[in-house]
């Protein structure tokens, strides 16, 4: 308590030293704080909108489907197994046929995916009900980045030509019914939605799927004939990766966040025991123990952590507590990532992220305020009562 107590009349006394310290190690807190929440809300959010509107509560996938191979798409689809057509009477599964096909909008030629699913589906957040229309077209349903790139509007028409299981090619007319908008782009970009059984006439099969999206909360997790069951934990994998990628980007500008303040302190505990050779010198000539004083060095240098802390908490909290309530808005040329990013990102602060940056913060200031102090071991307190310089 002695040491606290003169540590603090120390760090008061040094007065502009101490402040300049402190704001940047409390910069340092609330940047490392902020970054880490926005990655955690951008992290929570993706596997949100990704399990609304792709993988629900898991997929069943054809043996031959392989999304990164498309010499395999016309081939990936078969028979919906019987012990699961129970289940998609019941509406925990739902069966989505996929085939390749062109389009032909305003004279140009565009790859796309043709994806059939049932109208009546409740599974995913995809309003496929608004395929549930009765013309001579097939309907079609897109996302706001596949009518953007490829200048489509509600109730236009464009030509679609396909290849059915015999191999013969066929064309027809197809209507826009409806433009949706999600951040998940692999339910969006190069992706055309139309009614399963419209699928089925085009294709020439029946009751065939390509893979089946479990609802959540249901109990299926066993492979059937012909098909294997994908969890979140492999359905969402590319999501972790490119999280635990940001993370580590991340964790070198903390770095240098750190070095920077560390350095300061570093070099504040070097100028004041330099400076203060008299003072150490009559402390022990007093009765203080090398290691009293030690201690009362690298207290004092710690206390900037604290001080940082408590500077943090002042401007940080309001300004963390305002990103978490209104959220952060993400530039516009995010959209063409690729990836699950909403317009406006909310970031989350957990107990745990705030107090193991403090801790890790703490640590720091600890260790590199008790390094400079081993110079005192070696101090003669005779020579630093004259003013000698060691």
């Amino acid at each position: 308590m002695v040491a606290v107590k003169l540590a603090v009349r120390n760090l008061i006394g040094a007065g502009l030293r101490t402040w300049l310290n402190v704001i940047v190690l409390s910069f340092s807190y609330v940047v490392i704080i902020w970054y880490s929440g926005l990655l955690e809300g951008w992290n929570r959010q993706a596997r949100r909108d990704i399990i609304d509107w792709e993988i629900g509560g898991g997929q069943y996938w054809n043996q031959r489907y392989d999304p990164y191979d498309p010499f395999t798409i016309r081939e990936s689809h078969g028979k919906i197994p019987e012990q699961l057509r129970d289940s998609i009477e019941r509406g925990e599964l739902t069966p989505i046929l996929i085939s390749q096909a062109t389009i032909y909008p305003e004279g140009r030629i565009k790859s796309v995916v043709l994806k059939g699913i049932d109208p009546s589906q409740e599974i995913l957040k995809i309003p496929s009900k608004k395929l549930d229309v009765e013309i001579e077209e097939i309907p079609a349903m897109i996302g706001t980045r596949m009518a953007k790139n490829n200048r489509l509007n509600i109730g236009d028409y464009v030509t679609v030509r396909w290849r059915d299981v015999s191999g013969v090619f066929d064309a027809q007319e197809m209507k826009i019914v409806a433009i949706f908008k999600t951040s998940v782009q692999t339910v969006d970009n190069g992706q055309i939605w139309i009614p399963l059984d419209r699928l089925y006439e085009m294709m020439q099969v029946s009751d065939e799927a390509t893979i089946l999206v479990t609802g959540r909360n249901k109990n299926f997790t066993d492979n059937v004939p012909g098909w294997s069951f994908k969890n979140h934990d492999f359905l969402l994998s590319e999501v972790d990766q490119i999280i635990k990628t940001k993370s580590f980007g991340g964790s070198i500008f903390y770095i240098i966040l750190l070095l920077l303040a560390m350095l300061a302190i570093f070099d504040t505990q070097v100028l004041s025991i330099f400076r203060r050779q008299r003072e150490i010198g009559t402390d022990i000539a007093m009765g203080m123990t090398r290691g009293q004083v030690i201690r009362l060095f690298t207290v004092e240098g710690a206390m900037h952590g604290v001080l940082a802390a408590l500077f943090a908490a002042v401007y940080g909290i309001p300004l963390l507590s305002l990103q978490a309530t209104h959220g952060f808005s993400m530039p516009a040329s995010t959209d063409n990532y690729g990836l699950a990013i909403a317009e406006r990102i909310f970031p989350v602060y957990s107990f745990g992220l705030v107090a193991g940056t403090v801790l890790i913060v703490m640590t720091t200031v600890t260790i590199v305020s008790y390094l400079p102090t081993r110079k005192i071991a070696k101090m003669n307190p005779t020579d630093s009562i004259r003013g000698r310089i060691q």
